[in-house]
């Protein structure tokens, strides 16, 4: 009977062991998900991620020691799905601890709008009648790393100082029913209409601009910058103007993640503080936004759009 305790207690502490080395090994791993295709952001090239968020999730790992494992995702818009409930549930069913490149907006983060939701395709996931309905968190932000604006571009690098009160004869392309294309029907009431180039949304926008069909276009500048890298000798450039919406762009976890989110924050922060965060947006080739404060922005409104 002592030899058969004695040997349970090994068996025990053998187990006691692995479970603990176990704990450490899942410790040293910091889990990210990033979407697969969000240039200049994340994006995969030659098989490798790539991209701003990359670079901060990097920094983040580095100071909690432990190592990087990116998770790419893939978003498709489907009736009962929505971008912030499918990060929630990657989140939410452990298949990582961060989402990276998720917009601060408030009607998106906090407890989620509906009780589940399925995740979206990532490395390992069940063909999608499979996945589980997972039930969903709530959702924290990080401190932003980056910002989005719109900018105008242009075809004519003689228009270039063109802004939306004095674009010249420049005919403008516009995508009907987009935030842009909203933003430029209503400037000044309707006083851009008469040169507008109406394009259906099936159209691409920067694609028509290359061609000659319209002279500039009101588009978000990571959209910009995405057709930079895919587009190196372009004859697009950034004008002068710069509309005054920002949405900033952050980290999301559940509320659990308090802790690691404040590291986040720390991280963030201090590249802030030191000039990294700029240097590190323009060697990934995002056009380089400060996030301002408020962190979290509110719902967009008529006001928002108007404003000069």
């Amino acid at each position: 009977m002592r030899a058969a305790s004695r040997a349970c207690r090994t068996v025990l502490a053998v187990l006691a062991t692995s479970i603990a080395a176990a704990g450490l090994a899942e410790a040293q791993t910091l889990s990210v998900c990033m979407a697969e295709d969000n240039p200049p952001l994340s994006y995969r090239a030659g098989g490798e991620a790539r991209g701003l968020d990359l670079a901060i999730a990097r920094a983040v790992a580095d100071a909690l020691g432990r190592k990087l494992e990116v998770i790419p995702f893939e978003s498709k818009y489907e009736r009962e799905s929505a971008l912030t409930h499918e990060v929630n549930a990657l989140l939410s069913s452990g298949v990582c601890e961060l989402a990276s490149g998720f917009p601060l907006m408030a009607g998106d983060l906090g407890a989620p709008s509906r009780p589940t939701a399925r995740v979206p395709d990532y490395p390992g996931a069940k063909r999608r009648p499979l996945r589980p309905w997972v039930p969903l968190g709530t959702l924290i932000p990080s401190r932003p790393y980056h910002a989005t604006a719109m900018a105008l571009v242009v075809r004519d690098p003689l228009r270039k100082p063109a802004t939306l009160a004095e674009p010249g004869d420049a005919r403008i392309g516009v995508v009907t029913g987009t935030l842009a294309g909203t933003i430029v029907t209503l400037y000044r009431n309707g006083k851009l209409r008469p040169q507008i180039v109406s394009l259906a949304q099936n159209e691409d926008l920067l694609a028509q601009l290359e061609t000659g069909r319209f002279d500039a276009a009101l588009v978000a500048l990571d959209r910009f910058d995405a057709w930079r890298l895919g587009h190196p000798t372009s004859v697009i450039e950034r004008a002068a103007y710069t509309h005054p919406l920002r949405i900033n762009i952050g980290f999301v976890a559940r509320s659990e993640a308090a802790a690691l989110m404040s590291t986040v924050d720390k991280v963030i922060g201090a590249a802030a503080a030191s000039g990294d965060l700029e240097r590190l947006s323009r060697a990934s080739g995002v056009s380089w936004i400060e996030p301002l404060e408020p962190w979290v922005s509110g719902p967009i409104g008529l006001f928002e759009l108007i404003r000069e």
